[in-house]
């Protein structure tokens, strides 16, 4: 780094360079605005910056190389050089046919990783024919009620060769035993299923809803997996902590990086409480980030997570593995930045916010179809979206060095800012006692509506500009065919699971939900029971309607 003569003399050069040079310009045009701030308003942006604003950085405490502690710089020592990361896409629509064929295309477009996405009866843990689900089914993502609708979802699909990711939460043991069952009949040794649930339930209470349990028994459910796939499935990752929705629901990027981090301090708690060793499940965790617009201040999040978590494991829990410090996550481009408005407009966001999680060195990415503010994408928007990646990943030169933004001023100093704000954030969850205690009094939540409240209006005053939103709008925006979900689509996936109702053996779907059911009132780990249930094609609904009557449903404005 430069020595102190060096850092005065261009601490006294920038400022005759203010005085000589800028006030000039200044008094004769101005500047576009009065302050520059990041996308979220979180951090000022200075006009220029030099080595004084990195003046403090010490390369091997704080960067250090890829590879190697603390893994500002990656956490893999060839970055995309060796591998790329895992190209996604979000899929799953209508029944489980159509999913199949959707990810068929999908892999023969190029993809290297499913991404499932499931409706909603199916994430708050209904069956089709359920009087709740009416009106839902294969809307939001794919119905999944029984073993037999995951089975034709891969059919084809060897799992041995795919990596698939579950956005899926409270009945996140429910769809990964029957993934697990799948690849049992496909007799692919569990130790090779590779993948990962979502099975975050703090940011389903904190920004997204779909829960089903109260939080002592989810964090029972979520350890308990943990704890199994140690020993079963070593490679599938057990939990992605999610600050995705709770930058969807208008966070800050420190606010996404400090409660996202929370959360995961508060899992790893739990689990060490429930008699875990860290090192046998801390290398399975991963996480789950937005790309947002701001280019650089994505890089610098991504880049300040890794450092932090590192930092958070070494002096909290002290693991003997390397690999228990290294922060992997996935990102997904912002969902909420779509416009309905000018939607050729989104492939162009899209494409930055790729950039930046690539930039920012993401393990895997999904890019989001254009039409997603309208509805579930058509094939041509996801296969635009798809090669957005690959063009990205083959011809921009972003994947030919690691953390081709390293050195720059502007982004290390970013870089310390953002992790000193989430810092500061989660020294008030501390304060607080934690996330979960945080998020009872209801301070999580009023910190992100507060966040989103500010930015909406805005917004309205055009004080930020959505292009084709607010500014730059035109009269007329194209027509175009989105996905749609009939009703006889509806009625088709109800058929399939009274049918399988009607086939399989009642005996034996009784005693194994009473195996479960005993299970739950004791201390036995619920996923050994969960499987054999499934393979007995007992219902996603049955399932989870043993474990609503043993451990009750969240009510919202409940303890927590």
């Amino acid at each position: 780094m430069f020595d102190p003569e060096e850092l005065e003399e261009i601490r006294a050069g920038r400022e005759d360079w203010h005085d000589d040079d800028v006030e000039p310009v200044l008094d004769r045009f101005g500047e576009r605005q009065e302050t520059f701030t990041t996308d979220t308003g979180g951090q000022e942006v200075d006009r220029l910056y030099t080595p004084d604003d990195v003046s403090t950085l010490d390369y091997q405490e704080d960067l250090g190389y890829p590879g190697e502690a603390p893994y500002t710089r990656g956490v893999y020592s060839t970055g995309y050089r060796g591998r790329l990361w895992t190209m996604r896409q979000y899929a799953g629509f209508s029944t489980p046919a159509d999913t199949n064929e959707r990810y068929h295309y999908l892999l023969d477009q190029g993809q290297t990783g499913l991404s499932m996405a499931f409706d909603l009866p199916t994430q708050m843990g209904y069956d089709s024919d359920a009087d709740m689900a009416a009106g839902e089914v294969g809307k939001a993502g794919v119905a999944i009620d029984s073993l037999a609708d995951m089975e034709t979802v891969f059919d084809g699909i060897p799992l041995d060769e795919v990596s698939t990711s579950m956005t899926i939460n409270a009945p996140a043991s429910v769809l990964l035993a029957m993934y697990i069952a799948v690849g049992d009949q496909q007799g692919v040794d569990r130790a090779e299923l590779r993948g990962t649930i979502q099975n975050d339930l703090l940011k389903e209470y904190i920004a997204r809803n779909t829960y089903i349990y109260p939080p002592e028994p989810s964090m029972r459910i979520i350890t308990d997996i943990f704890e199994f796939c140690a020993e079963e499935t070593p490679k599938f990752n057990t939990i992605s902590i999610s600050g995705y929705h709770i930058r969807e629901a208008g966070s800050t990027a420190a606010q996404e990086l400090a409660f996202t981090l929370g959360n995961g301090i508060e899992y790893v708690e739990a689990a060490i409480e429930a008699g875990l060793d860290v090192d046998d499940f801390a290398p399975q965790l991963s996480f789950f980030f937005n790309g947002h617009n701001n280019i650089f201040e994505e890089v610098a999040k991504f880049r300040a997570a890794r450092r932090m978590w590192h930092d958070i494991m070494d002096e909290r829990f002290d693991p003997d593995d390397p690999k228990s410090k290294q922060l992997k996550f996935h990102t997904q481009t912002a969902g909420s930045m779509l416009t309905a408005q000018q939607i050729e407009n989104n492939v162009v966001r899209v494409a930055y916010q790729a950039l930046a999680a690539v930039l920012g060195g993401t393990q895997s990415l999904h890019t989001n179809g254009k039409d997603e503010a309208l509805a579930l994408p058509t094939e041509e928007s996801v296969r635009t979206a798809l090669r957005t990646q690959q063009i990205l990943a083959h011809e921009s030169g972003a994947a030919d060095t690691i953390d081709p933004l390293a050195g720059s001023y502007y982004v290390e100093s970013l870089t310390d800012d953002v992790e000193e704000e989430a810092y500061e954030i989660l020294e008030a969850v501390d304060s607080r006692g934690g996330m979960l205690e945080a998020v009872e009094q209801q301070w999580v939540q009023r910190q992100i509506q507060d966040t989103a409240f500010d930015r909406q209006k805005e917004i309205e005053d055009k004080e930020r500009i959505i292009v084709g939103v607010n500014e730059f709008e035109v009269d007329e925006d194209p027509e175009m065919d989105v996905e749609e979900i009939t009703e006889e689509d509806e009625r088709r996936q109800i058929e399939n699971v009274q049918s399988v109702r009607d086939d399989r053996d009642e005996a034996a779907v009784e005693d194994a939900l009473e195996s479960l059911r005993e299970a739950a009132r004791g201390n036995e780990n619920l996923m050994p029971h969960i499987i054999e249930a499934v393979k007995t094609y007992a219902t996603v609904g049955e399932i989870c309607n043993v474990l609503r009557d043993e451990f009750g449903e969240y009510q919202p404005g409940s303890a927590v």
